[in-house]
């Protein structure tokens, strides 16, 4: 099934709409965290040291202990994605554009700080069509097609341990608490079509996926100053396992071609439920950052990644799977990104000296590892980013515009090149001011 879905691809239909992402046809869909974010996606995917008193950071909660003591901040991003899929014969396009993330930001006190919001977690959005040539007398053809995906809302808190979380030596820490929610439906179609389909029946495998679950992780940031010019960054994060319960939702039935209406329902058989529980996995994942600043200048920072498997393992609970063996594998993960950053000075005379630019790469190792025809595929990504962050409002708010190339796979299997252009407004109110009058 895995791959029909995959190799199938360049049969997909040019009238088609949306956007096509095969591999996200496996588990619950797949991750574009952190690329999708204009913030990270600009410097390469780095973000486990980044803060700031006028943006929020949710990849480390650490960092929310910059806000200002009199500041609301709200974050709101937006994309645009131009894909490119290939294998080593025939190539396809396709482009999609949303809303990408909502966030909010706030004091409390001095030294404890909120920050909350809405963002997507993973994207499942694919369709394939296939034809085999049966016996000679019958052709079938095999429509694979999923639509959804899962979003996280959370609610973090940070602290200042240490410091005033903005300048000087300062330790603060922080985490997320999130509800991960989605629903995601599957479905496998096979139709015959020939002079003699006496002994064949239409019939189609239909799934859902519902997911509702809680998700935590933690961070730490510390800064050093190294004498009066550098800082010293390290960062830290955490996502503890966790093994989660999911609904599933089930039906495999044959059908007429004409109008489709249903002859047999093969599963469930009567009397049994439709419903079954499957599991999430996520494994212990580790977060690093270290980074460089030469104060009001520049900035160079690097992050790295580990994890058991990448992002979340979907099993199904039961046996035998409605769309047979699942091609998905655990394996180790680990990602690199590094990035620099030519700081705006609010000083300058000119606005373009206020414009901070910026630019990185990144590399994932293991991002998917699949099992296809009895042959073991490793999925990798690598990817670079570059963007400019202009002040407004006196410098109090910002706007971030970045554009990032990925490629994910190779042409062996399935080659998805990705170029993502990337637009936030990060608003930095100050709501907590007491007026004074004369």
């Amino acid at each position: 099934m895995a791959l029909m879905g995959l190799m199938g691809l360049m049969g997909i239909a040019q009238a088609q709409n949306g956007f096509n992402l095969p591999y996200s046809q496996f588990g619950v869909g797949i991750s574009e965290l952190p690329n999708n974010m204009p913030m990270a996606n600009r410097m390469g995917g780095v973000a486990y040291t980044r803060s700031g008193s006028n943006y929020i950071n949710p990849f480390n909660p650490a960092s929310y202990a910059a806000i200002g003591m009199e500041s609301f901040v709200f974050d709101m991003g937006a994309g645009i994605q131009l894909t490119t899929l290939r294998d080593e014969k025939n190539s396809v396009r396709d482009a999609d554009g949303n809303i990408g993330y909502l966030l909010v930001g706030m004091p409390v006190t001095r030294w404890w700080k909120l920050a909350g919001g809405l963002m997507p977690y993973t994207n499942a959005d694919y369709s394939s069509i296939q034809a085999m040539e049966g016996d000679g007398y019958v052709t079938m053809k095999n429509i694979n097609d999923g639509t959804g995906g899962t979003n996280l809302a959370f609610l973090g808190s940070a602290f200042n341990i240490l410091g005033n979380g903005t300048e000087g030596r300062r330790l603060q820490a922080g985490f997320n608490v999130g509800y991960l929610v989605g629903r995601i439906q599957r479905a496998i179609s096979y139709s015959f079509q020939g002079t003699d389909t006496t002994h064949y029946m239409n019939s189609r495998r239909y799934k859902e996926t519902k997911v509702g679950n809680l998700m935590f992780d933690l961070g730490l940031q510390y800064f050093e100053p190294l004498g009066e010019r550098y800082t010293l960054g390290v960062g830290l994060t955490y996502k503890p396992r966790r093994e989660m319960d999911v609904r599933d939702q089930a039906l495999i039935y044959t059908y007429h071609t004409s109008d489709q209406s249903l002859v047999d329902t093969i599963f469930p058989l009567p009397g049994n439920s439709a419903r079954f529980t499957s599991t999430l996995s996520q494994d212990h994942t580790f977060g690093i950052g270290l980074n460089l600043e030469r104060n009001g200048r520049w900035m160079v920072a690097a992050d790295a990644t580990f994890a058991g498997w990448a992002g979340l393992y979907y099993k199904e609970g039961r046996e035998p799977s409605i769309f047979g063996e699942d091609a998905l594998r655990q394996g180790p993960y680990s990602r690199y990104a590094l990035g620099f950053e030519k700081m705006g000075s609010m000083d300058a005379s000119t606005y373009w000296g206020r414009i901070s630019w910026s630019a990185g790469a990144h590399i994932e190792q293991g991002k998917m590892r699949l099992n296809i025809g009895g042959m073991d595929h490793v999925v990798n990504e690598w990817g670079v980013g570059l963007g400019a962050t202009l002040p407004m409002r006196k410098g109090s708010s910002l706007l971030t515009l970045s554009v990032g190339y990925s490629s994910l796979g190779d042409k062996a299997l399935l080659q998805r090149d990705c170029i993502t252009f990337g637009i936030a407004v990060s608003s930095c109110e100050r709501w907590f001011v007491k007026r004074k009058y004369n």
